[in-house]
């Protein structure tokens, strides 16, 4: 990975686009087809656990929807999942990067999806529904290309973006979900290392 695509992906860029490919060798092709369609910034583009191309890019909402519109054309038949956020919540592009753990503050809710755009997707409809803290965000490498991430706040709050986070993604893609009504103090040291 080049030392620009392992830069931290903050952005003031409003709109986030993900595209998920069965294959590496296309993922390639279709990464140089974005980039050479509109001003776009690719923050992620690596083969990931079982068999599939993750291509992350972000830039101005015109020039995603555009360099989108073309990736999903040179991918074809190997597009397995897309999404485009054209105003991603302001927590969730630094939170690609990472998560500086929050202080849990009353209740936990996590959410466990087949996709990283599936995942990405209910973070921004969650993030945007109640007043909830993004307490971690995990994507792609180690967890067999799926995706999870787990909010905190009061528990109403919680359950409200939880339900509008689940009811984002089609069925098929949701794996799990749990609501931890009053974590025990040591679980700040178990999302610290998530």
């Amino acid at each position: 990975m080049s030392a620009r695509a392992q830069s931290s992906f903050e952005t003031t860029a409003p709109s986030l686009a993900v595209l998920e490919l069965s294959s590496i060798a296309r993922g390639l092709v279709v990464a140089d087809a974005l980039v050479k369609r509109a001003k776009v910034r690719i923050v992620k583009a690596d083969p990931v656990t079982p068999g599939k191309f993750l291509l992350v890019f972000v830039g101005d909402e015109a020039s995603v929807e555009e360099s989108l519109n073309k990736g999903r054309e040179a991918a074809g038949t190997t597009e397995l999942d897309v999404l485009w956020l054209p105003y991603a919540h302001p927590a969730l592009l630094p939170a690609l990067d990472r998560v500086d753990t929050p202080p849990i503050e009353g209740s936990l809710g996590i959410l466990e999806f087949a996709t990283v755009a599936a995942t990405l997707r209910a973070a921004d409809t969650a993030l945007k529904t109640a007043n909830v803290a993004l307490a971690a965000l995990h994507w792609a490498r180690g967890v067999g290309g799926k995706g999870y991430f787990v909010l905190t706040g009061e528990q109403d709050e919680v359950e409200a973006a939880m339900q509008a986070g689940l009811e984002a993604v089609e069925p098929s893609l949701r794996v799990g979900s749990e609501l931890v009504a009053r974590p025990h103090p040591e679980v700040d040291w178990v999302l610290s290392r998530l």
